[in-house]
């Protein structure tokens, strides 16, 4: 540790004694420096032992001396040698009765200790300091190093917790806690994850510090990657601000974690090219050729049923360059899943294909789970910004179809159900959709569509400027007619007519139309042509 004004007293070559602030012996010394101004606290940093000889100084002044001293404290003097033997044959009372009320160390220097003695000592004492810390880091360094290779990330958490005397927690690239050393801090880093996604919308490389919450520790927070958009946080929790040797060892662990950080990006690239051969392969419908390139990888995917997961955002070719700047909602999803698998360590399958993101991830598993809950939080974002009447962005939104549970061998099938899911969430202004709210709901919602009610429209025209002339009233007879199924007696007792006059006017349908109703193709359009009519 750097030099105190008590290991000043104690070294013998000095001859030092304290006259005042016994109680005060402990602080650090930055500097000795001499000065016989009458007032050097406009050359004082903070931190300096003083050293007089009151040359210029009414030293038997009660109240100068009192002005004197309170001005060097709020300097942040740390101590006051006086040389007795020169000036002065002993420190004056005014003096020490001053230092005494301010709290201020006051040195008694014999004549026979020169003040460059003084100043060498505190050299000497803060490069021997300096080289401790130097020698500690590098330690530090090395046993970071070793368990990087050794241990991984883990390993450099437990070192580092270890070296700056506190803890250590990793987050990954959705601000989620990883990883902690020691066990307990868990805890803590999980109350920070607000702050770890603040920093994370900062450019690489940002940190930030932390005040102790609830009086517990001081926090700092380190991006890591060498991308635009940081891959990973580190947090470093201690009772104090970090010293040389706690800082050496810090810059190390982050240089180490960087380097992990970005050869798992390498890695990570690899495995998405593996994992679009695979996709290809299950949607060419080669699920043994998909099963044999998967290998261990992503083997274990294919070995129970999982859902295909397809979104899609407008911006997403435009914004897929500027991902790591967290302009593309896509790649903001895939981090989501991706977390939420590797949290819980199962497989999962994210391609991005041109304007689209592709996910293969295990039924009823995280990634699946995550995948909602990212959209449910979009969805409610979205409703949230149209209750107060701001632009909702249309064609920046995300939209998310997801198939039913398949095997292997019906990928190409799942393929389609999610691009069907994905269409009627867009059509109905959804974020996600799955395949089986769409078996388990109504055909009619997918009426609601502008290019069924034009084509209902244009079918349904003659029939209701026919109705317009006031020569019959076609359009409901036939609505009538088609919900009865074509009964006569039923339809026309709706009505309030003859089931002759009905049949009338279904021959006159057919003529205006062109169109036979005992075609079952015709009825079906006509009716969905009306449904979508009265929507």
């Amino acid at each position: 540790m750097p030099p105190t004004l008590a290991s000043l007293l104690h070294h013998s070559a000095l001859r030092l004694t304290v006259r005042a602030g016994e109680d005060r012996l402990d602080v650090p010394v930055r500097w000795a420096h001499v000065s016989e101004l009458a007032d050097p606290v406009p050359y004082m940093e903070g931190g300096e032992l003083l050293l007089v000889t009151a040359l210029k100084l009414d030293a038997e002044d009660p109240e100068a001396m009192r002005r004197y001293v309170k001005r060097l404290v709020g300097a942040g003097v740390v101590g006051l040698g006086f040389a007795v033997g020169v000036n002065y044959e002993e420190i004056p009372k005014a003096l020490v009765d001053a230092a005494e009320e301010e709290g201020l160390p006051l040195i008694e220097v014999p004549r026979r200790t020169p003040f460059l003695a003084i100043s060498k000592a505190v050299s000497a004492a803060i490069a021997a300091d300096q080289y401790r810390s130097v020698t500690a880091g590098f330690a530090a360094q090395r046993e970071l190093t070793r368990q990087a290779l050794t241990a991984g990330p883990e390993g450099v958490l437990s070192a580092l917790a270890a070296q700056v005397d506190g803890w250590a927690a990793l987050y990954d690239a959705s601000g989620t806690v990883v990883a902690t050393a020691p066990e307990w801090a868990g805890r803590r880093a999980a109350r920070l994850t607000a702050e770890v996604e603040r920093l994370r919308e900062r450019p690489a490389p940002a940190s930030s510090v932390v005040g102790p919450p609830d009086d517990e520790d001081r926090v700092e927070l380190h991006s890591l990657g060498t991308g635009r958009r940081p891959r990973a946080a580190l947090a470093v929790g201690t009772a104090t601000p970090l010293g040389t040797a706690e800082r050496y060892a810090l810059h190390s662990a982050i240089a180490l974690l960087t380097l992990t950080t970005e050869r798992s990006r390498s890695l990570y690239a690899a495995e998405q090219r593996i994992g679009a051969a695979v996709l290809r392969m299950l949607l060419a419908g080669e699920p043994d050729h998909a099963r044999a390139v998967a290998g261990h990888l992503y083997g274990g995917l294919l070995d129970s049923p999982f859902r295909m997961i397809v979104a899609e955002s407008p911006s997403a070719s435009g914004a897929r360059a500027a991902a790591d700047a967290g302009a593309d909602p896509s790649a903001a999803l895939a981090e989501a899943v991706e977390a939420a698998a590797a949290r819980a360590g199962e497989p999962v399958l994210v391609v991005p294909e041109g304007d689209q993101l592709i996910v293969l991830a295990t039924d009823g598993g995280a990634a699946v789970a995550a995948c909602g809950e990212y959209a449910a939080a979009l969805e409610a974002a979205r409703t949230g910004t149209a209750a107060t009447g701001e632009p909702a962005g249309d064609e920046d939104e995300l939209v998310v179809g997801l198939s039913a549970p398949v095997g292997p061998i019906a990928a190409a099938a799942a393929y389609k159900q999610a691009e069907q899911a994905l269409s009627v969430a867009r059509r109905r202004g959804r974020v996600c959709v799955a395949h089986e709210q769409l078996a388990a709901g109504s055909v009619v919602p997918l009426l609601d569509d502008d290019a069924v009610k034009a084509f209902a429209d244009g079918l349904l025209r003659p029939l209701y400027e026919h109705d317009a002339t006031g020569r019959g009233d076609l359009v409901a007879s036939l609505r009538a007619w088609l919900s009865r199924h074509g009964q006569w007696d039923a339809a026309a007792a709706d009505l309030g007519v003859h089931r002759h006059t009905l049949r009338y006017r279904m021959r006159r349908v057919e003529e205006i139309l062109g169109r036979s109703l005992d075609d079952p193709d015709v009825r079906m359009e006509l009716w969905l042509a009306l449904k979508a009519a009265s929507e």
